[in-house]
């Protein structure tokens, strides 16, 4: 399991003065990054490849309020990767500094060619990276089915 430590700031509160909606948001990108970077995959590989990771959806779960003044940790594990790379599937959790469990996140992400716009599986020598990583037990190989399991297609208004 990956982790990353962050320190709350006062810009990442909301109006109740504890961890605003969208510094989860924040945190767990940023998360995702160090990972990613950790790999050997960040912006310079995104570019040399043409492509960008687009999040689908990120469903969080609030069990604690965060406030400043202590460090957070926020997991990383890797729970779901379709057999051609194109979708990914990360668990989040943020936990204080003596290890109580903040919040849980389930999100799923895919690669999009930055010059198509439209989803790409991963190259093959980066996918090769991936299957090599530290799995969660819950790993599953994701098929079309996962990746439309909420079933939300848009409804335009006119």
């Amino acid at each position: 399991m990956f982790f990353k430590e962050f320190e709350v700031r006062w810009s990442d509160l909301d109006a109740n003065r504890h961890l605003a909606n969208s510094a989860y948001i924040n945190f767990m990108s940023h998360t995702r990054m160090s990972y990613l970077t950790q790999l050997g995959f960040a912006h310079r590989e995104f570019e040399t490849h043409g492509i960008g990771p687009v999040v689908f959806y990120e469903h969080i779960y609030y069990f604690r309020e965060v406030f400043p003044g202590k460090p957070i940790k926020v997991s990383l594990e890797f729970t779901g990767m379709s057999a051609d790379g194109k979708f990914f599937e990360f668990h989040h959790n943020f936990y204080d500094a003596r290890g109580k469990h903040l919040a849980h996140c389930e999100m799923m992400f895919s690669w999009i060619d930055m010059n198509t716009r439209k989803l790409v599986p991963l190259p093959q020598e980066v996918l090769a990276t991936f299957e090599d990583q530290e799995k969660a037990e819950s790993f599953r190989t994701l098929t079309k089915e996962d990746t439309r399991r909420h079933a939300k297609v848009p409804k335009d208004l006119a």
